[in-house]
């Protein structure tokens, strides 16, 4: 498994790093994850992991660069709503 941590974002921010060799777990629910050299091994803002095949994950997701070490809480304004933008007033176009 490579070392370092990328974050990626579909809808919802996630950390992942790709595997270098199969792995194969258990998770907190009791279900097995199991994936091969290519796949992702995917961490969620609430510390569960899965594992996606690299065609899917690589379909999906969009790199947004290395991870941060702390990962936000929920509570934290990354995870809030957008700020609405500012919308400026129509320019007048000048005729000649």
């Amino acid at each position: 498994m490579s070392a370092e941590w990328k974050t990626y974002r579909t809808r919802f921010l996630v950390k992942a790093t790709q595997l270098t060799k199969p792995l194969v777990f258990v998770d907190a629910l009791g279900r097995e994850h199991c994936g091969q050299a290519g796949d992702y091994l995917v961490e969620s803002s609430d510390a569960s992991r899965r594992i996606a095949p690299q065609e899917i994950f690589e379909d999906i997701y969009v790199a947004m660069g290395a991870a941060a070490e702390s990962w936000p809480a929920s509570s934290d304004r990354a995870l809030s709503s957008p700020t609405p933008k500012r919308r400026l007033p129509p320019r007048s176009v000048a005729t000649a």
